[in-house]
């Protein structure tokens, strides 16, 4: 833990947090003031850096490295599941983003959570498969040095897709010593890691490369294949600091989706099976940033600069065939596999000046900051397909998305125990469509402006207090912004506002008046102008109305030993449509997939002699699958454990066991119709789940050289 300066009872601390640029949080913990006394630098062994004096809220915080060097992780996205309250899961192959869950959200693939990693955003909007879509496959945890997360619509550095939270998620520029691993697990798992800093120039370049294969526990293997790479040159002193990043990534696999609970009951196929084998993808990404930091005299300066290219092929078959029967007679149709494929290309900047000042005679911070974003789509497309061959266009676009941000944000010590962080953001984004639908055609332009408002009273006894305020939004999809017709039906539609406002409050306390625990509590509430999305499965925009969601959250986080470190989440959220959908009283106002309660339980034993562990405990409670909620998911409950040994201070090996206690549970539930092939014509209403892969092993053997 690094110290910066704030005032109690006259004398002078240092906390410093960390800022990073193009959405990392500006985090104003405190205004710098004129003379300090120069302390020692800390050093704090902890999963977490959630000390007094280090946040703007209750819910915002800091994963450190070791927690996510010490705890097993099934996918590269589960690293987002060290922040508190959140859910990854997965309904489909190891290729394709993650599902999140987040204070009574069913984010989807991304929608309302925004995800950095080294400055770059990840969420992609008006993507062919989802809203927001946050593929983070191409992550190698072993390169995190950090995550700094923050949960609501509150800072003024925060914009599209950030109104439930935002995980800011940073890189290694140099490592004391190169990492060279190879893991093998059952059904084929395979991962080989090669990773080094090394001296050149003035700086020093960290190369990584990683190779790994799966076939998973599904009865079609699922043969995923993902091979990554990346370079990172970082150069300059403490003052002035820069970072060039390139990487580059492709993985194709086959996707066992979910399937329906009654192909299962009748025996039709296993848990584990699937209904079309046809289903899969290929995706790729590469990308190459800048990152530049300088303290000044007066403040500090950022900039970052990004351009990334994309291409997903995604291939999936979710009611089989309710919507092209089976005629095997003829050249029709036969299921109804659909293709969704884009190829994109981003290109971004983000850049912030902050001033330290004196303000009507106290210490203040003030900061000012740009955002651009440029996504070109050439194309983006909905196709029917047959066995991933595609025989039909259902709507093909081309989009250029344009966004612009601007925000102002100040932060004063009003008192010793006082302090202010008031914000004001501003956006402009434009979406143009030129679609196979001429109809469907367009550009239209959206603004919208974000205050924000942040209250820190105290440290007393050792205890902070917090009342946060502010506005937010998320995009919607180009396509459906500029839609006046349905894709497949040709009926009516009528577009979506491109932008969706969210409104946030919540209040909250830390304290670590018990020596060693870190404990922090809040109660907040959230509202969202439409859970209103453009499907990418349909192609066309689904209507929902606006919502309502509120909570309550306890994370602790205690160093019970120099050895030993314990974690404690609890998350309890409660989410409803502010009116009846469709204004009918009998379909209700839950609203599908809203987790309400998430319980995370983590030990992790750092160093017994040779010996190191972490065991990990993850609750994920029911949700209702449709808007009455005649229909639940059951609660899924999964334990991960690793145990280690260090044979010297350069060779140690690990084993990794997966769903400890081989529960059989869903990843993710659904309920819609579907039809089988000896089912009507109009399909069958039924649970559709994508099962929890059961126990596993995967052991590891790691030099640093």
């Amino acid at each position: 833990m690094i110290l910066r300066p704030f005032r109690q009872g006259g004398l002078q601390f240092a906390i410093q947090v960390s800022l990073c640029s193009m959405g990392t949080a500006l985090a104003q913990t405190a205004p710098v003031t004129t003379a300090t006394v120069q302390l020692d630098r800390v050093t704090v062994q902890s999963n977490y850096n959630n000390a007094v004096g280090t946040s703007d809220a209750a819910s915002q915080g800091t994963v450190n490295s070791m927690l996510i060097e010490s705890r097993p992780t099934l996918r590269p996205a589960e690293v987002l599941e060290f922040v508190p309250g959140v859910i990854v899961s997965q309904h489909s192959g190891d290729g394709k983003a993650n599902q999140y869950y987040l204070r009574g959200f069913n984010l989807d693939h991304g929608t309302d959570f925004a995800t950095f990693v080294a400055g770059m955003p990840v969420n992609m909007p008006s993507h062919a498969h989802g809203q927001g879509y946050s593929d983070l496959n191409w992550l190698i945890p072993e390169l995190v040095s950090r995550i700094d997360y923050k949960k609501g619509p509150y800072y003024a550095d925060e914009g599209d897709f950030a109104s439930a939270g935002a995980a800011h998620i940073s890189l290694f520029g140099d490592m004391p010593k190169g990492i060279a691993s190879m893991t093998l697990g059952q059904e084929n798992y395979a991962r080989a890691l090669l990773a080094k800093s090394l001296a050149l120039g003035d700086g020093s370049l960290l190369y990584a490369i990683e190779a790994a294969h799966n076939n998973g526990p599904w009865d079609n293997p699922e043969k995923f294949h993902r091979l990554n790479g990346m370079l990172r040159y970082s150069f300059g002193d403490a003052d002035a600091h820069s970072a060039i990043t390139a990487m580059g990534y492709s993985a194709g696999w086959n996707s066992t989706d979910q399937i329906p609970q009654r192909a299962v009951d009748q025996g039709l196929i296993g848990r584990f099976g699937t209904i079309d084998p046809s289903d899969g993808g290929f995706t790729a990404r590469y990308s190459l940033s800048y990152e530049f930091d300088r303290k000044l005299s007066d403040g500090a300066f950022k900039l970052n600069a990004y351009a990334t290219q994309s291409r997903l092929d995604l291939y999936s078959n979710f009611t089989f065939f309710l919507n092209h029967p089976i005629d095997l007679d003829s050249t029709a149709i036969n299921g109804d596999q659909f293709e969704q494929a884009e190829h994109r290309k981003i290109f971004g900047l983000a850049t912030s000046r902050s001033w330290n000042m004196i303000l009507a005679g106290h210490d203040s911070t003030t900061t000012f900051g740009l955002q651009l974003r440029h996504d070109r789509l050439d194309p983006v497309g909905l196709y029917s397909a047959v066995a991933r061959r595609r025989v039909a266009t259902t709507q093909e676009s081309t989009i250029r998305e344009a966004s612009f941000g601007l925000y102002a944000e100040n932060a004063t010590q009003w008192t010793p125990w006082l302090r202010s962080v008031l914000g004001l953001r501003g956006d402009h984004f434009n979406f143009k469509v030129d679609s196979s639908i001429q109809q469907n055609s367009g550009s239209k332009s959206q603004s919208m402006a974000s205050p924000k408002l942040a209250l820190i009273f105290g440290p007393w006894a050792k205890t902070e207090y917090f009342l946060n305020y502010g506005y937010g939004f998320h995009s919607n999809d180009a396509r459906g912004v500029n839609e006046t017709v349905t894709p497949k039906a040709g009926l009516p539609a009528e577009p979506a506002p491109g932008l969706v406002r969210s409104k946030g409050a919540e209040v909250g306390l830390r304290s670590e008046i018990v020596p060693g625990l870190q404990t922090s509590l809040a109660l907040w509430q959230l509202k969202l102008g439409s859970e209103l999305v453009f499907s990418g499965d349909a192609g066309d925009t689904q209507v929902s109305g606006a919502s309502k969601r509120y909570g309550i959250e306890l994370n602790n986080h205690y160093l019970a030993s120099p050895w030993l470190l314990l974690d404690g989440d609890v998350a309890v959220s409660r989410a409803r449509f502010t009116e009846d959908q469709g204004g009918d009283p009998n379909i209700g106002r839950y609203i599908p997939g809203s987790v309400d309660t998430v319980v995370s339980l983590g030990a992790t034993v750092t160093e017994y002699g040779p010996w190191f562990s972490h065991l990990q405990l993850r609750y994920f409670g029911p949700r209702p699958l449709i808007e009455d909620n005649s229909q639940r998911s059951k609660a899924t409950t999964l334990t991960y454990a690793r145990i280690g040994y260090k044979f010297s201070q350069n060779l140690k090996a690990s084993l990794d066991v997966f769903n400890l206690f081989d529960r059989k549970a869903s990843d993710i539930d659904y309920y819609y119709a579907s039809r089988l092939k000896s089912e009507p014509a109009e399909g069958v209403n039924d649970i559709h789940f994508h099962p929890v892969e059961p126990r596993s092993f995967r052991l590891t053997l790691t030099a640093n050289y």
